[in-house]
């Protein structure tokens, strides 16, 4: 089932890829997450399009992928804000990790797309969880959500980035991003030019947990900030294609969630 899954995905992956335009085309900020979101849109199937459309109404994934920073502010979802992140020592899998009773990013993505799957939940319920999915997913791929349990999550680590004040989580959410001064949409028609389908296929393998470990292994490079007073280009040069990397692994695999969720 799953072998034709990823078959499907693909020939989706050469359709997308052939059409007029497509290739002209907070962990992460908001401009991040809707770029997540966009690329995620461009590649549902038709099922799940419909489906989609159906919740959504009005919205689109890009533009819903920010609600679950926006709600922090609500009282009524204080619950949540343990979900965006998750903590993996060094040295260690998620499975052998101490888990954090409120819920963890891993934890809540298996859960959401558990109960999506279930067909059980009530309509408002159900966009919801959604919305949730298309921000969670993103939070996975930035690799400082996925945190050692030392500095949380970068957010400890002060630096001068252009010669800003700010730390090394904020960097990866946002500033590295918003240096490029492209907006969401410039910024994910650039990241489908990239897009080939032996790279989707090699993406898809695996689950959730293992892509938590990719950022795991992605550590070394994170942490390498040279003088945390001077950050800026050389750091950008370094690193943007790593951003690019998780921005499109994000939306693909959200994808790929959703269509075998909805499709």
């Amino acid at each position: 089932m799953r072998i034709r899954q990823t078959l499907t995905f693909t020939l989706l992956l050469f359709v997308v890829l052939s059409l007029p335009g497509a290739q002209e085309a907070r962990a992460w900020g908001q401009t991040g997450h809707r770029v997540v979101g966009y690329i995620a849109q461009s590649f549902l199937n038709k099922k799940a399009k419909k489906r989609l459309q159906k919740l959504l109404k009005t919205e689109d994934l890009a533009l819903c992928s920010t609600w679950m920073d926006e709600i922090r502010s609500d009282e009524r979802y204080d619950h949540t804000h343990d979900w965006h992140w998750v903590t993996i020592p060094d040295g260690m899998r998620y499975e052998d990790a101490e888990k954090n009773p409120n819920g963890d990013v891993i934890e809540r993505i298996e859960f959401i797309v558990s109960a999506l799957k279930s067909d059980t939940l009530s309509q408002d319920q159900e966009v919801e969880y959604l919305k949730m999915l298309v921000h969670l997913v993103g939070d996975l791929h930035q690799p400082l959500h996925v945190g050692t349990g030392k500095d949380r999550g970068g957010n400890d680590v002060k630096v001068k980035w252009m010669w800003r004040s700010s730390n090394l989580h904020r960097v990866w959410d946002s500033e590295m991003i918003d240096d490029k001064q492209l907006s969401y949409t410039e910024l994910a028609h650039a990241l489908l030019l990239q897009v080939n389908k032996t790279q989707v296929e090699s993406w898809l393998q695996g689950d959730v947990r293992s892509w938590a470990m990719e950022c795991v292994a992605l550590r070394p490079q994170v942490y390498d900030t040279g003088d945390t007073e001077k950050m800026g280009y050389l750091y950008l040069y370094r690193n943007w294609p790593t951003v690019e990397l998780q921005l499109l692994k994000a939306g693909i695999r959200l994808a790929y969630l959703l269509n075998e969720i909805y499709g």
